[in-house]
């Protein structure tokens, strides 16, 4: 390393540090050059607090850098440090590389160490990627070589490639400015000031939604707000995240304001009164315990948080904070803040929120954030829409063109950011690289890439496998990596068929919010069906949280219910549903096998497995299948106008009222159920009470319950009630 070299790289540290600014600088080459380089410029540049992540850290580093492997990343969030190096010798995982970037303090680097020949070949975290039958070795690397040209293209970035110079980014002068007033001498911007006036003055059903980029200062105004609120009475404030790690900043900041508290075992006591972290897993075992009149509850990270959490804190809590970063590695805020607002704005309309923009952990243009987000497309956005009526062409879309056209590949992953909030920077990777990945589109121009985009579809190819294979998965002896629709409906579904058979699943669906409810996603999921059926595939798949207005969406797109998971996604909460469509002549054997299948099992699973299941859910479920038959319609008729007219009691009517909401039920297909037939899928179907009948109608013991019964029995009948 020449004095020039360490001149110019000291310049550019000093400017960096100077602008409260950080910097990412690139080594590329043969890892052993690679990491000796590294190692001596942490200590020509004197960095301190250094983290090493990825590959074994180097012998003579070890003293003096802090190992972290890759997987562990996230458990670094929260923390900073001068340095982090990240070493891609042995793989390169998005997810890690964006949380750890935001670890980086103000006037440090972010050190990223690839092969020379990165970009040309996959690495070894794409074994993630590698469905049966491929080896990760055999796909492709779009997705690196698109990182490789957009690190030599950023003008921001710090590259010593070798066998060439070093090249360091020119510093720029930013126009100086004068002091920002802020009204609250706690807090660090006007913006952080605003969130913590709005959490010290939260009131009853209006919750606040709080988003930000990292370095924002949320979790700072977090701890701000819960401390004022101590100082205002509350007696206990409950806080609730991920893991402990995710709010350690609340508390810090509460001991720093309340310096006489005591912080000790995930709780923050001052004066008696007490700042508690609960774990999301005990919060939603008892919600009723920790929630009532005058609770509190600050939701940290909500995108990450399944949405049955988020959904019991709504209802248990009077006054609820949910705090979420708008471009987090397990989940988006941005996609969390879309989806969140309906039930937000059924249960509690005067919801109100507010963004952190201003950074404080470093300055305004930072360029290590700014060359992140373009790496990751951490911050595409839609293009704008006016709404306009646009006749729409369907794409199928070339990965390879796609991989090169940065415009068009931002605004497709922004959709896709935008339909589901658990997407993460690695998903970039699997839609570029996956192996049977294919993308389909609508856009208002006959040629792709010239219009608007309006939808995107992400599919899938699963199954095909041999009879032999077929039957290990059946019996739970072989799992072939991926294959999840196949694989779940052979051994689950006990249809071993399924895997022996191709079918093409739909992983990602999305519409332009502009544009929804326009019957886009509908003609989208047609063309898919079209392309699926010439590609020689036998059903058409979904895989979905179990939710009621979900499962009408594809119901109404042709799909129906074959198999629902017995246990609710960590994810999400909600319980799993797969349905499919057939394609040909196979797929119409293959799904009434299916069909058969479930109806064989869900009269069994409803009052034992899926006894906790919504009862909604179970309603939408049973629209699409036949699983009542009276032995003698007439007979059930006679017992059920018995019910409805006179004192006949439920239990000789049973059968007889089950057959007739279910043939309520399947007029209902495609369209959300009614309440009341909810209700009685959740009495008929799943074992609930007439205690728990009355409570869920608002009435009062079994008397009230049986004239319920008996109103809806006639409803049912359209008989009218007797004078």
């Amino acid at each position: 390393m020449s004095d020039d070299d360490i001149n110019a790289l000291h310049q550019w540290c000093q400017a960096l540090s100077a602008a409260r600014h950080r910097g990412l600088l690139w080594l590329s080459g043969p890892s052993e050059v690679v990491r000796a380089r590294a190692g001596a410029l942490l200590e020509v540049l004197a960095l301190t607090e250094v983290l090493w992540v990825g590959a074994s850290v180097p012998d003579a580093l070890k003293p003096s850098v802090e190992p972290l492997v890759m997987e562990k990343a996230r458990t670094r969030l929260g923390t900073e440090q001068d340095a982090v190096v990240f070493d891609a010798f042995e793989g390169f995982d998005p997810d890690a590389f964006g949380a750890l970037s935001g670890t980086v303090r103000a006037g440090g680097l972010l050190i990223l160490l690839t092969p020379d020949s990165w970009g040309e070949a996959p690495d070894a975290d794409y074994a993630r990627l590698a469905d049966d039958p491929f080896e990760w070795s055999s796909l492709d690397a779009r997705y690196l070589a698109r990182l490789a040209r957009l690190l030599r293209a950023d003008d921001q970035v710090a590259r010593w490639i070798e066998g060439q110079p070093l090249v360091v980014p020119q510093a720029k002068r930013e126009a100086p400015t004068g002091p920002v007033a802020i009204e609250d001498r706690d807090c660090l911007s006007p913006d952080q000031a605003r969130a913590v006036a709005a959490i010290t003055r939260l009131r009853r059903r209006r919750p606040l939604v709080l988003t930000a980029d990292r370095g924002r200062g949320k979790s700072a105004a977090l701890g701000i707000g819960a401390a004022r609120r101590l100082m205002q009475g509350d007696a206990r404030i409950l806080i609730t995240a991920p893991r402990f790690s995710s709010v350690a900043p609340v508390f810090e900041r509460l001991a720093a304001l309340l310096p006489e508290g005591a912080w000790q075992d995930q709780h923050f006591v001052w004066q008696a009164r007490e700042v508690c972290f609960v774990a999301p897993d005990r919060l939603m075992a008892s919600p009723q315990h920790f929630g009532g009149d005058g609770s509190v509850l600050l939701v940290d990270e909500a995108a990450a948080l399944p949405a049955s959490v988020l959904h019991e804190a709504l209802r248990h809590f009077p006054r609820v904070v949910f705090a979420t970063t708008v471009h987090g590695y397990e989940g988006s805020g941005r996609g969390f803040a879309l989806r969140f607002r309906t039930r937000l704005d059924r249960l509690t309309p005067q919801w109100k929120a507010l963004t952190l923009e201003t950074p404080v952990r470093w300055a305004k243009a930072d360029p290590l954030e700014q060359s992140v987000s373009r790496l990751l497309a951490l911050a595409s956005e839609s293009p704008p829409d006016d709404g306009a009526a646009a006749t729409a062409y369907h794409h199928r879309l070339d990965r390879d063109a796609l991989s090169l056209d940065e415009t068009r590949l931002e605004a497709l992953f922004a959709l896709l950011v935008q339909a589901h909030y658990r997407t993460s920077p690695a998903d970039l990777r699997t839609l570029l690289d996956g192996p049977n990945i294919g993308i389909e589109t609508l856009e208002s121009a006959p040629i792709a890439g010239e219009g608007r985009l309006l939808a995107v579809a992400v599919t899938v190819d699963e199954g095909g496998f041999d009879e032999q294979l077929a039957e290990q998965i059946a019996r739970g002896e072989r799992r072939p990596r991926g294959h999840l629709m196949a694989q779940s409906l052979a051994l689950h579904g006990g249809v071993i068929e399924t895997a022996t058979h191709r079918l093409r699943r739909i992983m990602r669906l999305a519409v332009l919010p502009t544009r929804q409810r326009q019957g886009l996603g509908r003609r989208l999921v047609d063309k898919v069906c079209d392309g699926a059926r010439a590609d020689d595939m036998a059903l058409l798949g979904a895989s979905l949280g179990a939710e009621p207005g979900l499962m009408a969406f594809w119901q109404r797109c042709g799909l129906v219910s074959v198999r629902l998971g017995l246990h609710p996604e960590t994810s999400t909460g909600e319980y799993p549903v797969m349905m499919s469509r057939p394609l040909s002549e196979q797929g119409d054997a293959l799904q009434c096998l299916l069909s058969e299948a479930l109806r064989e099992q869900l009269p069994a699973l409803l009052v034992s497995e899926l006894a906790g299941l919504s009862p909604a859910v179970v309603a939408q479920t049973l629209s699409d299948h036949a699983v009542v038959a009276p032995g003698s319609p007439m007979r059930a008729l006679a017992q059920l106008e018995r019910l409805a007219l006179g004192l006949a009691p439920l239990v000789p009517s049973r059968h007889a009222l089950a057959w007739q909401v279910h043939q309520r039920l399947r007029s209902c297909r495609g369209a959300v159920v009614p309440s009341e037939l909810i209700t009685l899928c959740g009495l008929l179907w799943q074992g609930r009470s007439l205690a728990w009948l009355a409570e869920r109608e608002g009435l009062t013991g079994q008397a009230q319950a049986m004239f319920w019964l008996r109103r809806q029995a006639r409803a049912l009948l359209d008989v009218p009630a007797s004078p």
